[in-house]
């Protein structure tokens, strides 16, 4: 049976568990919290650190919106979920960090339940995790994946195969051609049939990302950088704007159902940059990131 109080208190406790490892990670900012309501129903709290020490901008944001229906735009895909109530919660969360040898980093777990009366509800969960790294190590890839991998095994040991696949055709730039990052995981529509799972299932995905990004974090936050380095991330953060703008699932969704704008814009970079016909130089470190890591791969199976 589907226990929407249930759905709410994990994703909250999950919310305040990111931001506490954020914060002592950081160790210089702290979260701004703004508790915001939607006048067609629901609303959510988005918490924001910016200018910290480690992080330039982090944003981790939960919501809990419903509706009496889904937009047109939004249903059009779904004709089952037509003239049907909604309810939709998540946490989604993006994080900029200031040094550019730390990767940006993603995370998303949500549910989706659609009812009628006298019918039966139409309900899913949704989520993962994915990493854009500016300049990649062998070491974090393999231990990011190896995260994952670990996170999906208790439910499954198909699981991780199937998500990371997924991730990888997710999050790729079609006009550019390009993966947005080294992948993760990513999946949508799941439904095993057995809610309890389920909810346990992402609950362990959402903080299988912390186990994930903060070593990660730790081993590159004192990397010296420079001009260069600043310029190639500001340049690549670019790339990220025109996935989240163009093809970002939860970014459309949330803009066609009237959500809150700052919330859903939360994962935009403060600094970014575009420059004509840019290439990078042959042979140098931020080709390295385009011929070793932007390219899907098994990341567990060791490097050529």
């Amino acid at each position: 049976m589907i226990d929407i109080d249930a759905v709410r208190a994990t994703l909250a406790r999950l919310q305040t568990d990111i931001c506490t490892v954020l914060e002592a990670t950081d160790g210089q900012a702290r979260f701004r919290c703004d508790e915001w309501t939607r006048a067609e129903g629901g609303g959510g709290s988005t918490r924001v650190l910016a200018d910290g020490g480690v992080f330039e901008q982090a944003g981790v944001n939960f919501s809990h919106v419903h509706g009496a229906a889904l937009p047109p735009s939004a249903s059009a895909s779904r004709p089952q979920l037509a003239g049907r109530s909604f309810q939709a919660l998540g946490v989604s969360l993006v994080v900029h960090p200031r040094n550019p040898y730390v990767p940006t980093s993603h995370a998303n777990v949500r549910f989706f339940v659609a009812e009628r009366p006298g019918e039966e509800p139409i309900w899913w969960f949704g989520g993962g995790f994915d990493l854009t790294p500016y300049y990649g190590f062998d070491d974090d890839c393999t231990h990011w994946h190896r995260t994952a991998r670990d996170a999906c095994a208790p439910f499954g040991a198909e699981l991780y195969p199937r998500f990371k696949a997924w991730c990888d055709e997710y999050f790729f730039i079609k006009h550019r051609n390009e993966p947005r990052g080294i992948g993760g995981l990513f999946f949508d529509d799941y439904n095993s049939g057995e809610f309890a799972r389920d909810l346990a299932f992402i609950d362990a995905v959402g903080h299988a990302y912390l186990d994930a990004y903060r070593p990660i974090v730790e081993r590159r936050r004192d990397t010296p950088y420079g001009t260069r380095e600043r310029e190639f991330q500001a340049l690549r953060r670019g790339r990220y704007v025109e996935f989240n703008l163009v093809y970002d699932r939860g970014t459309l969704f949330g803009l066609q159902s009237g959500g809150r704008t700052d919330s859903i814009l939360m994962s935009l970079p403060p600094q970014v940059a575009w420059r004509y016909a840019w290439q990078p130089e042959p042979g140098s470190p931020e080709e390295r990131l385009y011929t070793r890591y932007l390219k899907p791969r098994d990341w567990l199976a060791g490097f050529d």
